[in-house]
C-alpha cells in the first residue's frame, strides 16, 4: 500500500508542475526583422519627403522615423532578453582598460586588431558592415571601425551582459 501510494503523491506534485507550460518567448527574431523592415521604409519615406514634400511632410516623417527606430529598439532589446545566452559577456578580457568610446574617435590599431573582430555579426543581429568597415569587441561594446582610419563609425554600449 505504501508503495503505491508514495509513487502517486510524488506524480501529483510533479505532475502539475510540468504541465505548467513556461510563458513562449515574447520575441523572435521574426519580430526584431519586422521592426527593422518598418524602420527602413519609414526612412524611405523620409527621403522622399525630402525630395518632393513640404516642411510639413518632413516633420511628419521624421517623427515617424523616430517613433519606427524606437520600435525597433524595443523589439531588439526584448529580443536580447529573452535570448541572453547568446549575448552573455563570458570571460572576456582585453589587455587594456577600459575607454568609452564615441562616434568619431580615432582608435590606435591596437584596439581594432584581428583578435577582437566579431567574426559573426549576423549572430548578433548586428547589421552587416561595409567594406572597410569591421565590428569590433571592446568589454561589453560593439564598435563598428573603419579599418583602414580607425574611426569609430557607430557604438553599441552595454551590449553583452
Amino acid at each position: 500500500m505504501r508503495k503505491t501510494i508514495l509513487p502517486l503523491l510524488m506524480a501529483a506534485v510533479i505532475l502539475p508542475a510540468t504541465a505548467i507550460s513556461a510563458p513562449a518567448s515574447a520575441q523572435t527574431a521574426r519580430d526584431v526583422r519586422d521592426a527593422h523592415r518598418d524602420l527602413r521604409q519609414e526612412q524611405r519615406e523620409l527621403n522622399q519627403a525630402y525630395r518632393k514634400g513640404d516642411a510639413r511632410d518632413i516633420r511628419e516623417e521624421k517623427r515617424d522615423v523616430r517613433e519606427a527606430r524606437r520600435d525597433y529598439d524595443r523589439e531588439l532589446r526584448q529580443y536580447r532578453k529573452s535570448h541572453r545566452s547568446v549575448y552573455a559577456r563570458g570571460k572576456w578580457n582585453a589587455p587594456f582598460r577600459y575607454q568609452h568610446w564615441n562616434r568619431g574617435a580615432h582608435l590606435r590599431p591596437a584596439y581594432y586588431a584581428p583578435r577582437y573582430y566579431i567574426a559573426n555579426p549576423a549572430r548578433y543581429r548586428l547589421p552587416p558592415a561595409r567594406p572597410g568597415l569591421r565590428w569590433v569587441r571592446h568589454y561589453d561594446d560593439v564598435l563598428l571601425v573603419n579599418i583602414r582610419t580607425g574611426v569609430v563609425v557607430d557604438v553599441y554600449r552595454g551590449f553583452f551582459w
